[in-house]
C-alpha cells in the first residue's frame, strides 16, 4: 500500500520510518511510535543472542532491501541452528566457517550471499559496540559449483520464436530475449515504463548500480506492448496479474515442456517420454546471456553493452563479448581446416 506523507526520527541512535495517508495521522502515528519504542526498551550487549541481533539488524539495517526474505531464509536455514542460541560474545571464528563450510558444492552466489550476511552480522554488532571484534572477519568460502550460462542455440531460438507465436503468454521471455531484461526485471514491467515517444523501455532494476536503465524495444515486441495501461503489467500472467514467484516457475515448466514437443518429443499419456530433446541446462537466463551475444554480433561497442544488460562491471560484459569472440576464432578454425582439405583434394586429382 502506498501512502501519501512519510516521516522520520531517530531514537537511541536507530531511524526510524512512519508513513500515513494525512498529517494529522502522520504524526499521531510519530507520537505512537515514540511512546512505545519509550516503554519498551531494549538493551543490546555482548550477551544478546545471535537470532536476537539478527532480527533487529536486518529489519534495521536492510529493511529495504529486495531480497530480504531470502536473506533471512538462508539465516534461519544455516546460521540459526548453528549458532542462533549463543551470545554474539561467545561465538567463535571456527563457527562460523563451519556454517560455510556445510554449504560445500552448492552454488558460489548461495556461498557468496551466505558469508556476506554472516560478516555482515558481526560486523554491525561491532560497530554498535557489542562485541569488540568480528568473529567473521577471515570467513573463506567452500569449495562450490560456478553455474554456466550460455547463449540457446539457433534451433532453441527457432522453436522458442515458434511457440511465442502459439502462446502469447510467454511475452516475458520475449522481453529477457529481446531487451536483455533478468526475470525479475521483466515481471517487475509496468505500462508506464514504457517510453512511447522514444520507443524505449525503463527497466527499473536494483541488483547494481548500473541495473536502472533504458533499451530500445525491437517494433515487433513494442507492437505487442504499446498499449499496456500505466500500472499494468507489461508480462501477466495467465490470469492478466503479475506474476508471482509460483505462477513464474510454473511458466518455466511449461516453457520447457512445449519446446521440448515443438522439437520433437514424444507425449504418451500427457507426459514426456525421454530421450528430451531440449538441453538440461536450459534456463530462461540463457536468453539474457543470448540478448549480450546478439550485441556483440551486431557491432555494438562493450561500454553501450554494458549499460544495456545493466552490468555493474565491464568486465562481466567482456567476459560475454570474448567468448562470441572465441567462437567466432573456432569457426575460423573448422574453416581454415576444410578449405586445407579442399586444396589437399584438388591437388590429388589433377596429380592423377
Amino acid at each position: 500500500m502506498k501512502y501519501k506523507y512519510r516521516t522520520s526520527f531517530t531514537y537511541r541512535g536507530k531511524r526510524y520510518e512512519v508513513y500515513a495517508n494525512t498529517v494529522e495521522e502522520l504524526y499521531e502515528k510519530k507520537a505512537l511510535k515514540k511512546k512505545r519504542l519509550q516503554d519498551d526498551v531494549v538493551v543490546y550487549d555482548r550477551h544478546t543472542t545471535v537470532d536476537k541481533w539478527a532480527e533487529e539488524a536486518f529489519d534495521t539495517y536492510k529493511a529495504n532491501v529486495q531480497g530480504l526474505r531470502d536473506i533471512k531464509c538462508r539465516y534461519n536455514k544455516y546460521v540459526s541452528p548453528a549458532i542462533g542460541h549463543k551470545a554474539l560474545g561467545d561465538v567463535r571464528a571456527v563457527e562460523c566457517q563451519n556454517i560455510l563450510n556445510s554449504c560445500a558444492g552448492m552454488s558460489y552466489s548461495h556461498c557468496k550471499s551466505l558469508k556476506q550476511e554472516i560478516s555482515f552480522l558481526f560486523q554491525t554488532a561491532v560497530e554498535n559496540r557489542l562485541i569488540p571484534f568480528s568473529p567473521a572477519i577471515r570467513l573463506s568460502l567452500p569449495e562450490y559449483t560456478r553455474g554456466y550460462r550460455r547463449s540457446i542455440t539457433d534451433q532453441e531460438r527457432k522453436h522458442l520464436l515458434k511457440i511465442y507465436e502459439a502462446d502469447p503468454s510467454y511475452l516475458l521471455f520475449m522481453m529477457i530475449l529481446k531487451c536483455g531484461c533478468r526475470p525479475e526485471e521483466a515481471i517487475g514491467l509496468i505500462g508506464r515504463d514504457i517510453d512511447r515517444k522514444k520507443r524505449l523501455l525503463h527497466i527499473r532494476g536494483t541488483k547494481t548500480k548500473n541495473s536502472d536503465r533504458f533499451v530500445p524495444i525491437p517494433a515487433d515486441i513494442y507492437s505487442v506492448i504499446k498499449d499496456t495501461k500505466p500500472f499494468e503489467p507489461v508480462c501477466p500472467n495467465r490470469k492478466g496479474t503479475k506474476h508471482s514467484e509460483s505462477s513464474y516457475k510454473r511458466l518455466c515448466a511449461h516453457l520447457r515442456r512445449d519446446m521440448n514437443i515443438s522439437m520433437g518429443c514424444k507425449v504418451y499419456r500427457n507426459a514426456l517420454v525421454p530421450p528430451l530433446p531440449l538441453a538440461e541446462d536450459f534456463v530462461p537466463y540463457c536468453l539474457r546471456h543470448t540478448y549480450c551475444t546478439d550485441l556483440c554480433k551486431a557491432g555494438v561497442d562493450i561500454r553501450t553493452a554494458q549499460r544495456l544488460m545493466g552490468h555493474a562491471n565491464i568486465s562481466v560484459t567482456a567476459d560475454i563479448y570474448t567468448h562470441v569472440d572465441m567462437n567466432d576464432i573456432e569457426k575460423a578454425g573448422k574453416l581454415i581446416e576444410q578449405y586445407a582439405a579442399a586444396q589437399k583434394k584438388s591437388r590429388t586429382q589433377s596429380r592423377i
